[in-house]
């Protein structure tokens, strides 16, 4: 049965949903793209009408404004809204659904503009509401987080009986060529890697520097590279729902020309998110200097190698220790060859597609407010493999010290 959705946003990964909407027809038969700049939903729709039977409508929306979204949502009377917009924007688009009693998603979890701090209470606040309402929400269902809560429970129900160690390893060895740029939003991205370091052992959080902790491994697909500890906010809610863990950390592979880049241009204060005068008028420096770098969108033709990113699991089964490891490899290439934009923007848009269609169809279903790993795993880890994130498993990983 064909289903309607609202998908908010234009950018690169709400053009990698849009397509792979656009692809499985048979649930989305028909979609509207809303966003700030209608033009870029217009050119959305021309790209992909052509190609698919799904039907596709535009709109202006300015996803802050809630009696905006409203009006709009009333209007066009979705199942579902697919926030890919920014983080920024998250609680809006959660206030719009309530109001219009439709069913949310989103990739990412919301982020105050003026701190730069990210954390699921705001959104967990909500769930009563929702579960009132009768509707469903789904926070952050992209790659990291989403797919690798997926993973995390599908790792809980199928390999283990209790999990102890989760270490999250996000690896891209994608070479776009410039000198310096983001794969994602640069503010949101520039945000996350220059904030503390965290990670949860024993329940509580411990705090590092910025970049203090640092590995190497040894990625298929992609080779030795170097990775640093951050704080990410799928920490905070798998070790809610994970049984029997002690400790998760998240890691993240940066390149030594990035973080020589990003060390100077913190160092002269353009990673600011404090507002400063400058001829009369008030500007954010990081905001700035996102309009000064190559927009994440234009990367994808000139993105070569592979992403490899994936959770590694300790825990106990039967009694007996066990490691398990579960990942996915994606090639720039490919994913530009089919839907124009490269991995990053790839494996966040495809986990919003199928959760969305999740919803969609019942499979994961009830209301209330919720993360991707309190579903059941076992369809979504089929439509990973059906839609171009086929999934690997490692029975005797190296473990990261």
């Amino acid at each position: 049965m064909a289903h309607r959705a609202m998908i908010i946003g234009a950018g690169g990964v709400a053009s990698v949903a849009v397509a792979k909407c656009c692809q499985n027809s048979e649930v989305f038969g028909e979609i509207m793209i809303a966003s700030r700049t209608k033009a870029k939903c217009d050119a959305l729709k021309e790209r992909f009408q052509p190609t698919t039977k799904t039907v596709i409508s535009t709109a202006a929306v300015n996803a802050d404004n809630v009696p905006e979204l409203v009006a709009l949502i009333k209007e066009y009377k979705p199942e579902i809204v697919m926030n890919i917009a920014l983080p920024y924007q998250d609680l809006h688009i959660m206030d719009a659904c309530l109001e219009c009693k439709v069913d949310y998603l989103d990739t990412a979890n919301y982020e105050p503009e003026d701190t730069a701090k990210f954390e699921y209470s705001w959104q967990w606040a909500y769930r009563e509401r929702f579960e009132k309402a009768g509707i469903t929400a789904v926070l952050g269902c992209g790659f990291d987080p989403g797919v690798t809560g997926v993973f995390s429970a599908y790792a809980q129900k199928h390999e283990f009986d209790e999990i102890n160690y989760i270490d999250i390893l996000d690896c891209n060895g994608g070479d776009h060529g410039y000198p310096f740029a983001t794969n994602f939003n640069p503010e949101i991205n520039i945000r996350e890697v220059s904030a503390k370091g965290s990670y949860i052992e024993d329940g509580k959080w411990v705090e590092t520097e910025p970049m203090e902790i640092k590995r190497v491994y040894n990625f298929k697909g992609v080779g030795k590279k170097d990775m640093y500890l951050l704080h990410h906010e799928e920490l905070e809610s798998l070790a809610l729902n994970i049984k029997g863990i002690k400790r998760i950390r998240f890691f993240m592979t940066f390149g030594q020309s990035y973080l020589t880049h990003l060390k100077c241009l913190e160092d002269v204060g353009m990673t600011s998110i404090e507002p400063i005068m400058f001829e009369g008028k008030e500007i954010v420096p990081l905001q700035f200097l996102k309009a000064v770098l190559p927009d994440p969108a234009s990367l994808g033709p000139r993105t070569k190698g592979k992403t490899n990113i994936g959770c590694i699991f300790q825990g106990k089964k039967d009694g007996k220790p066990k490691n398990y490891y579960l990942y996915n490899i994606c090639d720039h290439q490919e994913c530009y060859k089919e839907v124009g934009s490269q991995a990053i923007s790839y494996t966040t848009g495809v986990p919003a597609m199928i959760g969305a269609a999740m919803v969609l169809t019942g499979k994961w279903k009830k209301p209330g407010v919720f993360n991707v790993e309190e579903f059941d795993p076992d369809h979504f880890m089929e439509n990973l493999n059906k839609w171009g994130l086929p999934w690997e498993e490692n029975r005797d990983p190296v473990l990261v010290d």
